[in-house]
């Protein structure tokens, strides 16, 4: 007689682990590109096998079962080593690989840099494949590390989780963007003139921790005037052109839209710290010999947006 527990498939247990963390068919769905029907098949095949309800449902949603929080654990440990059997041998070969790479990142970097990214993994593993994903406040990129759905999160936590694996990818100062013709190009940025002036912001991407600029100015008791508020790092630079918004960023950031739009880039009148852009993973994949090619990478495509500053870059 067949085991009925031999019917619990890799794709089962993908689903098992989405399911908890999500909570939802739907978005189990969309996470996993799968139909929701599909699902729904795969859930109650899942609560016949296991002899448990698995999601049960309360006024506040699906909630998992005791029951499906234990499995959830066992599913997660077996993926692991389900993984490390695919990784194939020790020794990875960008060039035959047709693996597909997860990294997830604000825009706040400029586009230079994805654009290196992409030419190295065209370059090196043409048969590879690349995701970007955005990171937003309600995105739990920690979940998505441990559960393989990411392979990378980048950002510029001002204090990096520590339950992590971290390295620096780039260095960068600050700087202000405004328009050509904002009189505070002339004129010069003081502390007066930069708290006093109307800022677009970018939204934060963390529920658990606030952007440089904000915790730097709030440890001073200071604080500026945030007047526009914008999903993304991208977008600000296009505010600027015919506004007398000012934005804070890193300089490479700046200097690369300064070069094809009208805006000017000045020094700011407080010494702010330096932005550090990192680079986490989780321990699962500290030893993947693809994973530490995908680090090399993208620290050598940040390493190329150090560019030294455009002369006069206010004019």
């Amino acid at each position: 007689m067949k085991h009925p527990h031999s019917a619990l498939d890799v794709q089962l247990l993908r689903v098992l682990v989405t399911l908890v963390a999500e909570r939802s068919v739907s978005r189990t769905a969309a996470r996993l590109n799968q139909t929701q029907p599909a699902v729904s098949t795969a859930l109650r095949k899942l609560r016949e096998l296991c002899n448990d309800a698995l999601l049960v449902r309360e006024r506040s949603g699906m909630v998992p079962t005791e029951r499906a929080l234990q499995l959830r654990e066992h599913a997660l440990a077996a993926l692991a080593q389900i993984d490390a059997m695919r990784a194939g041998p020790a020794r990875f070969e960008p060039a035959h690989s047709t693996q597909t790479f997860h990294v997830a990142s604000p825009d706040y970097l400029a586009m230079g840099f994805l654009g290196g990214v992409v030419e190295r993994v065209r370059r090196e593993a043409p048969r590879a494949r690349l995701e970007v994903h955005p990171l937003a406040a309600d995105y739990d990129y920690e979940q998505a590390l441990a559960d393989g759905h990411l392979d990378i999160v980048i950002g510029n936590w001002p204090q990096p989780p520590q339950r992590l694996h971290l390295s620096l990818l780039l260095e960068d100062e600050l700087v202000c963007l405004a328009s050509r013709h904002n009189p505070l190009v002339e004129r010069g940025l003081t502390l007066d003139s930069y708290l006093a002036a109307a800022h677009v912001v970018p939204a934060p991407y963390s529920r658990q921790q606030r952007g440089v600029v904000e915790t730097f100015l709030a440890a001073r008791r200071l604080s500026r005037d945030a007047r526009v508020v914008v999903p993304y790092f991208e977008v600000a630079p296009y505010l600027l052109v015919d506004s007398d918004l000012l934005f804070t960023t890193a300089r490479h950031f700046a200097l690369h839209f300064a070069r094809s739009l009208p805006l000017a880039v000045l020094p700011l009148p407080i010494e702010f710290p330096r932005m550090r852009f990192y680079q986490l993973w989780h321990e699962r994949s500290q030893q993947q010999p693809s994973h530490r090619w995908l680090r090399s990478l993208l620290t050598d495509a940040a390493s190329r947006l150090a560019a030294p500053a455009d002369g006069n870059a206010a004019g």
